[in-house]
C-alpha cells in the first residue's frame, strides 16, 4: 500500500482537486441521468466522503454539482421523450425510457400520479429504479416540459441530500478517505438493492 500512500501524497493540490473532481462528477452525473446505467447514487455518495474528509473539497460545492447535473441529465432525458412521443416513428431515447419500465411498475406509476401528481416526481428518484417509470408515466399523461421541472428540481434536491448522507455516514465511520468511501458504495448497493430483494421475498408467501 506504498505506492498508494505516496499516489496521495503526489497529486493533491487544492485546485487540482477542485478542477478536475467537480467537472468529473458533474459530467458522470448527467451521464447517468441521461443513460441510466452509470451508477450515480455512488458516486454522489463517494464524492460526500472525500468532502468530508479533506477540505479542497466543499460538501456544498459537491451538494450543488451532482443536482445541477441530475436536474439537467433528467430534463434533457425528458425534453427527448416529449419529442419521440409527437414523432410518429419514436426515437431512440424513447425506445431506452420504455425499455427501462416494466408494464408493473409503470402501471403503478400512472395510477400514483393520477392520485398525487408532482409528490410522486418528487419521490421517484428516491425509490430504487423508481425514475424512470414515473417520467414515462409523465411523458404519457403528456405533461408539458415546464411542469415536469418544477417538480423535477425539488426531486433532485432531495435525491443529492439522501446520497450525500450516505457518503457522510460511511466517512464519518472510518477515518481513512478510501475505507469510507468502500462503506458509501455498500450502503448505497444495500439501499438499491433492498426493494427487489424484499419483493422477491414476499412473492412465493403471496403464492
Amino acid at each position: 500500500m506504498t505506492w498508494l500512500g505516496s499516489a496521495v501524497t503526489v497529486v493533491p493540490t487544492d485546485a487540482t482537486q477542485q478542477a478536475l473532481g467537480y467537472p468529473s462528477l458533474f459530467l458522470l452525473v448527467l451521464i447517468g441521468a441521461l443513460v441510466p446505467v452509470v451508477p450515480t447514487g455512488v458516486l454522489v455518495s463517494s464524492a460526500a466522503v472525500v468532502a468530508f474528509h479533506q477540505t479542497a473539497i466543499s460538501l456544498g460545492l459537491v451538494f450543488l454539482t451532482a443536482s445541477l447535473a441530475a436536474f439537467l441529465g433528467d430534463v434533457a432525458l425528458y425534453w427527448l421523450g416529449r419529442r419521440g412521443m409527437k414523432s410518429k416513428n419514436g426515437s431512440r431515447w424513447l425506445e431506452a425510457i420504455r425499455s427501462r419500465a416494466p408494464e408493473d411498475r409503470l402501471a403503478q406509476a400512472q395510477e400514483k400520479l393520477a392520485e398525487h401528481g408532482v409528490a410522486v416526481l418528487v419521490l421517484s428518484r428516491l425509490v430504487p429504479a423508481g425514475r424512470i417509470p414515473v417520467m414515462l408515466a409523465c411523458l404519457m399523461a403528456k405533461w408539458p416540459t415546464r411542469r415536469f421541472v418544477r417538480g423535477n428540481l425539488p426531486a433532485c434536491l432531495a435525491w443529492t441530500v439522501t446520497y450525500q448522507l450516505i457518503g457522510i455516514l460511511g466517512g464519518s465511520l472510518f477515518k481513512e478517505p478510501w475505507e469510507g468511501v468502500v462503506a458509501a458504495v455498500v450502503l448505497t448497493v444495500v439501499i438499491s438493492a433492498a426493494p427487489s430483494v424484499w419483493k422477491r421475498l414476499r412473492g412465493p408467501a403471496k403464492a
